[in-house]
């Protein structure tokens, strides 16, 4: 059977999946997930951190000879929002290349949400019905929509997880005054959400969200002891059950918030700011609840690159 791989290097984790073709249908046969936070620091100094380039470099190294090891000959990689924006980002490429013998092919925001529609729209699309796409990612946003597997509008915003995080600096735990401006800074990269309402494009709209936020956030609603993709993938989130469980992640200091059921740890840090973004962007779109894709860019990549 031919095999083939997708690796997507975004601002906080890197994501690997090799599938193969079954009677003409892409199905997995190993993902990956590890977060190496390449955009550490790039919205306050414009430069890729050189610990966080090593980082990833290993696990692109890692990825690109495991995939090779299963018979994947071809492989895709893309870079998104840390890369685009870092002064440094050939550093990081010479490193891939040393590492891995590949070179991330960097895309734009518009791109990206393109591919995470493409993703979204082959498992939860129906001909005739709209979709929206909300992706929540380290370093920026992308919101598309469309009837289609190509969306007809799409949206990137500078805002993502980590970017809110260090902009607003939170306490631990956030004070009230820190919910507030995250609040305030998350709505306001995401305003054109409401015109996009009001102008009608989303009406009627199934909301897919998309990346490790929404992922995480999830499993941590379902206090999953153990990650389980099938039991997130197609599950669904409440906006009030959401600003519920955002309550909760606020009240309790990080140490105790990496421990519960369902937490990536090392997501936990940015998880009150993830959760912010969703919350802002359902409201701003009015949006009362979400489907939850386990899937993304580089699923987006496979179909794309290595679909029918």
């Amino acid at each position: 059977m031919e095999r083939v791989a997708a690796i997507d290097v975004g601002t906080n984790t890197v994501l690997l999946t090799v599938a193969e073709r079954r009677d003409g249908v892409l199905v997995p046969v190993v993902e990956r997930a590890e977060i190496t936070r390449l955009g550490r620091g790039v919205d306050r100094t414009g430069r890729l951190d050189a610990a966080a380039i090593g980082a990833t470099a290993e696990v692109l190294g890692r990825y690109a000879a495991e995939a090779r090891s299963l018979g994947a000959d071809r492989i895709a990689c893309v870079a998104t929002s840390a890369a685009r924006d870092a002064s440094n980002g050939s550093e990081f490429f010479a490193a891939a290349r040393e590492a891995a013998g590949i070179v991330p092919e960097v895309i734009s925001g518009e791109e990206e949400a393109r591919l995470v529609h493409r993703s979204a729209w082959s498992d939860f699309g129906s001909p005739g019905h709209r979709l929206a796409v909300l992706d929540i990612g380290g370093g920026s946003t992308e919101l598309t929509w469309g009837s289609g597997p190509d969306p007809a509008g799409r949206r990137s915003f500078q805002m993502g997880a980590v970017r809110l995080t260090e902009r607003i600096s939170p306490g631990d735990p956030p004070t009230a005054a820190d919910l507030a401006a995250l609040r305030a800074a998350a709505r306001g990269a995401l305003a054109e959400i409401r015109d996009i309402q009001v102008s009608g494009h989303l009406a009627g709209a199934r909301l897919v969200g998309v990346a490790g936020t929404v992922t995480t956030l999830a499993a941590v609603e379902q206090a999953l002891p153990v990650y389980d993709a099938a039991r997130v993938h197609g599950s669904e989130l409440d906006r009030d059950a959401l600003g519920a469980l955002l309550g909760r992640l606020a009240t309790l200091p990080l140490d105790e918030r990496m421990r519960l059921p369902g937490m990536e740890p090392k997501r936990a840090d940015v998880i009150v700011a993830g959760s912010v973004l969703a919350l802002e962007a359902m409201s701003l779109g009015g949006f009362a609840r979400l489907t939850v894709s386990d899937r993304g860019v580089r699923w987006g990549l496979l179909h794309e690159r290595f679909g029918p």
